[in-house]
């Protein structure tokens, strides 16, 4: 024999070491030596070769696999480099997209064993393992013969796939039968059957039957059931079919040395199990074979099997019977029983067999995988004790008796198979391509956890996965990590479940009782979840923030109509600038009934810097959001920042802006005169109804039913404690970055650091806050360096209260030693300070939480300087300019510093109010203090209801403010010159309303501007009109809280509010000058006179008068076409109590004189021809300025002004009109009261 080569002694020198490592010796007297072995094991590769030994292939022990494999791959001992691409060839074929399992040339050589290992045959699972000396790791095969096991083996074509979780290991695939390197052990092929008692006998004795001798039973294998793994102990059930009869037995598998009999029982053959006894299921009481220690399996032979019938009440009613499917030829099948199942609600699922091939995981933690692209197979409803190894992308499976399942879901789109414990799956071939593996969480399973808890039937499954997918989706970048989330234990449900279990428990109110597996593997009529089922309509949704704002966005505009915002009689009085100007502010509110299906909304409560708005965020989008208390107390819970939130109750809000040039009310139907649209997103709600599913930080303390959200009351000791949220919430990253779907940095969670917890934090009191303005502190440029900017910022005046604190840990900051020092007894000298905080940068995130009268704390972390508040104070101006030595020092906040709200100032007990509170001057004022005369403040602080909001167009004295220009820059979605008008009224059914006006380039952060909203003003401008009406406008030093949310359903936007009830009925005499709030009141009475009746064509653009089709300006000449028509008059009412001068309008002139739709038309054209009609009381016939001397349209409204028809008993509503100042004084005597037609309710 030739001498080897020196790379052949190199690589036998590799063998030899990998022998002594890897392989085990074998003990005791007379066992062979490693090189025996090592011989054996060459002797094998050679026979695999040809004669030739693989020097090109490497070997590889299993941790050694484990540990440096962590991509797919494959050896191929025996094949050539042309077999191989043949291979990879048909992989690639099934999935275009995939690519093919890379080549690695090594060689495995290990036993084959189930796992067990002396005495811990609790490792035992019915799955199967290669070993060596360096490890263990799992296997599949396609082919398994008992006698393999604890044998070694040479393994010539296989897989190896590691898990997609670097931190733990993967599984082999094997290909191709292993060689063995050793002679198997003999096992004898037959052996006679022994029966002493009939089988009808046992099954249906009553007579003890346990010291019975063991039985045999043979036949042929027609069900083979899952690997179950019950309170800790594995089984399966297996069918045996008589052979001469189509009775069968069911035959229970549970000793530990037994379970690798699964991987051999092949559907059809023959098999006969010795040593079987009878026994009775405890809970249903079947009986059934069971197998002993002695128990063996063996392969049917009939020359040495005496045979012996059995029961006929075991024959098979309880087999499945199904065909092999195809996917084309379930497609047919489909087709035919659309038709029969439309009639039913519920409908019965077939039962059928399959064959495809695995071509995407859908979620492997739910058990759907998707076969052909078409077939969703859903195997939650088996346990996968093998982990669903083999099951990748590539893979081809056979389906047994599994339940077809036809749209259990409207929404989900893939036909449904489902395995049930009487369905097999069997793997037919392994995948070829470098997909991934991640098998099923072992424990923890939230998805199982749930179906198995309220036995939910096929279509709530997938409702319920679709629900968890979307949770995980959206907010697990949020948390770190998704079990987070979905992780579930005894009494600490987590987020998901939370949010889930309300649900299923709303819609499976009558939980069935629990499942019973072994009926359902047993019972002679088969019986499972998957039998029965109903197309499900899902009774909620819960779509992503994106989609949210998507949705709403489109029934906010769809069937849209610009007429749908006007008053269809007052739109044809009205000039291109109202009619446009009406048109450019709306808005629409939906609740979450207002999508079908319900919507419920779910984010993370951040706060952004940029907006200073509260959001709810997840991984697509954010959404502004308003958050109030219903008890009427400001939002303030800064210990929500972070939080994974659940709201069901909420209104959301769609602000829409239009830009529109239509010249009149005709063309509203051309939408071509829609030059812009642009829309805006926000949702309101209350704290009470957030449901907290994921806490930052710690457990959220709501005080749900109390008045306060946080109290502070007293101890046992007579000390004063706080139930404050926890700090820890601030610690979390609350600047919230720009939504985008192509970065993480929205979903970050919490950061850790390893400096020192300590923290410095002092307690303040907010006396005044001021809104978020364009000032001037004027920082550097951030672009170039160059230049200056004026800075987005806010400022507050507060009261420091006590001294700075040094705390070891954020957490300790729960209680209020400042109070307990000072103020528990009553006492005066609580040290007090007041300080103006200037807002800037990523502290105006703090701007939403920031409110009058309450107590907060900044939180200064990993600081040690009690000093750091004093050493950043600096005096608002040179000392020399001060007017007064107590002017407030300015303390601009810092980034790093985190506001924690502790409670409100009227939570506190009386002594300690009093305390904080001395010298303080309370500045919040009524809305009749504000309207009154003897009202003498500039600046004005109250708190009403809107009940109307109105577009109107700014002053034209009025200058714009300074921020103007950046806010055009912007995009403003409000051209700067319109202003809002809110009616605001003192309290509901109140007749006294105080107007704001609020210029629009303030209105960017003003969300919640609705009517309904109860506002708290601060800091308005209090100014009296010409007219002597006192009104308020909104200026930089303003702020405004929204402290109530508007009643659901929300008022159409033009109406007043108060429509919906009636007004009260007064008399003339009641009515009181200095009244000019009065929104509105009905009055039973009779009409005098006319005074004096007005009708006119006008042009639409300038509001010249309109004569013959066109404007009769001049000079300049007016371009318009289009004329508009317009009346009013004034009438003279009494009621025996008082008389008063009614001013009426358009449409309401018509109901005063009593004409008919049709003769109020024939007179306005009349009208149009001459461009105006107007005559006074008293004039004689033809002295009118206006009218020819011989015009029969003011002789007809004359004598129809003068006619008895006229002066009738009607009934009117009215307000006061708030500019008498313009009314000529009648000429038939002083009236005392001026009113205005609100309404044609005449008669």
């Amino acid at each position: 024999m030739a001498e080897p080569s020196a790379a052949e002694q190199r690589w036998l020198q590799a063998a030899q070491d990998f022998t002594c490592r890897a392989l085990p010796a074998h003990e005791g007297p007379g066992a062979p030596e490693a090189p025996p072995l090592l011989d054996a094991v060459l002797r094998c590769l050679r026979s695999a070769g040809g004669g030739d030994l693989p020097l090109g292939y490497s070997f590889i022990a299993i941790s050694d696999l484990q540990h440096q494999q962590r991509v797919p791959c494959c050896s191929h001992l025996t094949w050539s480099t042309n077999e191989f691409k043949e291979w990879a060839r048909q992989g690639e074929a099934a999935l275009p997209m995939q690519s093919t399992l890379p080549r690695t040339y090594l060689i495995l050589v290990g036993y084959l064993t189930d796992g067990r290992q002396e005495n811990k045959e609790k490792l035992v699972d019915g799955c199967l393992y290669v070993k060596d000396n360096t490890g263990i790791i799992p296997c599949e095969l396609l082919h398994f013969e008992l006698e393999w096991l604890e044998s070694l083996f040479l393994f010539p074509s296989w897989s190896y796939i590691p898990q997609t979780d670097k931190s733990a290991t993967g599984y082999l695939e094997i290909l191709l039968d292993p060689v063995p390197v050793n002679c198997l052990k003999k096992v004898p092929d037959t052996i006679p059957v022994i029966c002493q008692a009939s089988a009808k006998t046992l099954l249906t004795s009553r007579s003890p039957w346990k010291k019975r001798s063991k039985l045999t039973v043979a036949g042929e294998l027609t069900r083979r059931g899952p690997l179950l793994c019950i309170h800790h102990k594995t089984f399966f059930f297996l069918f045996l079919k008589c052979c001469v009869s189509a009775v069968w037995v069911p035959v229970l598998v549970q000793k530990p040395s037994q379970l690798a009999w699964h991987r051999t029982l092949q559907l059809g053959c023959r098999y006969a199990i010795t040593g079987l006894s009878l026994t009775s299921l405890k809970k249903s009481g079947q009986r059934t074979f069971v197998t002993s220690d002695t128990s063996c399996l063996l392969p049917y032979c009939a020359e040495q099997v005496r045979e012996q019938s059995l029961d006929s009440a075991w024959q098979g009613e309880s087999t499945q019977s199904s065909s092999l499917e195809s996917a084309e030829q379930l497609s047919d099948i489909l087709e035919l029983r659309l038709e029969e199942e439309r009639p039913r609600s519920t409908k019965e699922s077939k039962i059928i067999s399959y064959v495809g091939f695995v071509t995407k995981i859908l979620n492997i933690q739910a058990g759907l995988i998707l076969l052909d692209n078409k077939v969703c197979l859903c195997l939650a409803y088996q346990q996968l004790l093998n982990s669903a190894r083999g099951l990748r992308p590539g893979a081809c499976v056979e389906l047994i008796d599994v339940h077809l399942v036809q749209k259990p879901l409207v929404s989900f789109p893939f036909i449904v198979l489902g395995a049930c414990l009487s369905s097999a799956i069997v793997l037919k071939s392994f995948s070829r391509l470098s997909t991934p593996y991640q098998p099923p969480a072992s424990s923890g399973n939230l998805y199982l956890e749930l179906l198995f808890r309220y036995n939910l039937g096929m279509p709530l499954y997938l409702w319920l996965v679709s629900l968890l997918e979307m949770f995980e989706e959206r907010f697990s970048c949020f948390f770190g990590h998704c079990h987070t989330l979905l992780h579930s234990k005894h009494r600490n449900p987590g987020a998901a479940e939370k949010f889930l279990v309300p649900l299923l428990q709303a819609v499976v109110p009558d939980r069935e009782e629990a499942r019973d597996i072994y009926n359902e593997i047993l019972d002679r009529r088969h019986q499972c979840p998957l039998q029965k089922y109903s197309t499900l309509n899902p009774p909620c949704q819960a779509l992503s923030l994106s989609a949210v704002c998507h949705v709403a966005e489109q029934k906010s505009w769809e069937g849209f109509s610009p007429s749908q915002l006007l008053s269809p009689l007052e739109e044809q009085h009205m000039g291109t600038q109202e009619l446009n100007r009406r048109l450019a502010w709306s808005y629409c509110t939906f609740s979450a009934g207002s999508f079908q299906p319900r919507l419920i909304l779910l984010g993370v409560l951040r706060v952004s810097s940029r907006s200073s708005s509260l959001q709810l965020q997840d991984k697509t989008s954010m959404l502004p959001c308003v958050i109030s208390n219903r008890d009427g107390s400001p939002f303030a819970h800064t210990a929500l920042i972070g939080s994974l939130l659940q709201v069901e109750t909420y209104q959301l809000i769609v602000e829409r802006f239009l830009q529109t040039d239509f010249p009149s009310w005709e063309h509203l139907a051309n939408l071509e005169h829609v030059r812009e649209k642009k829309h805006s997103v926000y949702v309101q709600f209350y704290y009470e109804d957030v449901q907290v599913l994921c806490a930052a930080g710690g457990q959220i303390q709501k005080s749900l039913g109390r008045g306060n959200s946080s109290s502070l009351r007293k101890k046992d000791s007579g000390s004063l404690t706080s139930e404050l949220e926890t700090p820890e919430a601030k610690m979390l990253k609350l600047e919230d970055p720009k939504p985008d779907t192509h970065r993480d940095e929205n979903c970050q969670g919490r950061q850790s650091s390893s400096r020192t917890q300590s923290c410095v934090s002092h307690l303040f009191l907010v006396t005044q806050k001021e809104g978020l303005m364009l000032r001037n502190y004027q920082l550097p440029r951030k672009d170039d360096g160059e230049g200056w900017e004026l800075q987005r910022s806010f400022q507050a005046t507060v009261l420091w209260l006590g001294r700075a604190r040094l705390w070891s840990h954020p957490r300790e900051t729960g209680s209020l030693p400042e109070l307990e020092e000072n103020g528990c007894d009553g006492e005066k000298d609580m040290t007090q300070q007041e300080a103006l905080l200037l807002f800037m940068g990523k502290s105006l995130r703090w701007f939403p939480f920031l409110h009058l009268d309450g107590l907060y704390r900044f939180i200064v972390p990993h600081c040690l300087d009690l000093e750091v508040f004093d050493k950043l104070c600096f005096p608002p101006a040179p000392v020399k300019f001060l007017s007064r030595s107590s002017c407030p020092l300015c303390l601009p906040v810092q980034d790093t510093w985190h506001l924690q709200h502790v409670t409100w100032i009227s939570c506190l007990p009386e002594l300690t109010a009093r305390a904080v509170l001395t010298g303080m001057d309370r500045k919040i004022s009524s809305i009749p203090e504000v309207l009154s005369n003897s009202f003498t403040g500039s600046l004005a602080s109250f708190s009403g209801k809107i009940v109307e909001r109105t577009l109107c167009a700014s002053p034209k004295t009025e200058k714009p403010p300074v921020t103007f220009s950046l806010q055009k820059q912007k995009g403003s979605l409000l051209a700067s010159e319109h202003t809002v008008k809110l009616s605001v009224s003192a309290a509901p059914g109140s007749p006294l309303v105080l107007d704001v006006y609020i210029a629009s380039t303030y209105l960017q952060h003003l969300w919640g501007l609705l009517p309904g909203a109860t506002i708290l003003f601060q800091n308005l401008e209090r100014k009296i009109s010409r007219f002597c009406n006192v009104y308020c406008i909104y200026i930089a030093s303003s702020c405004v809280s929204i402290i109530s949310l508007p009643a659901s359903p929300l008022p159409f936007p033009s109406s007043p509010a108060g429509e919906d009830s009636s007004p009260s009925l007064v008399f003339l005499s009641s009515l009181q000058p200095h009244l000019q709030s009065l929104p509105q009141a009905r009055i039973l009475c009779h009409l005098s006179c006319v005074l004096t009746l007005s009708l006119q064509w006008v042009c639409s653009l300038c509001s010249s008068i309109f004569k013959e089709g066109r404007c009769t300006r001049h000079s300049p000449p007016c371009p318009s076409h289009t004329g508009v028509r317009q009346a009013s008059a004034r009438v003279v009412v009494e009621d025996g109590t008082g008389e008063a001068l009614v001013l009426c309008r358009n449409q309401h002139v018509a109901a005063m004189l009593g004409l008919s739709l049709l003769e109020w038309e024939a007179l306005q054209n009349c009208v149009q021809s001459r461009g105006s009609v107007s005559i006074q009381h008293g004039e004689a016939t033809g002295t009118g300025s206006v009218e020819e001397p011989e015009d029969l349209i003011a002789c007809y409204l004359r004598s129809l002004c003068r006619s008895p028809l006229i002066c009738r008993p009607i009934l009117l509503d009215f307000s006061l009109d708030r500019k008498p100042s313009k009314i000529l004084q009648p000429v038939a005597g002083v009236l005392a009261k001026c009113i205005h037609l609100l309404t044609s309710w005449i008669r």
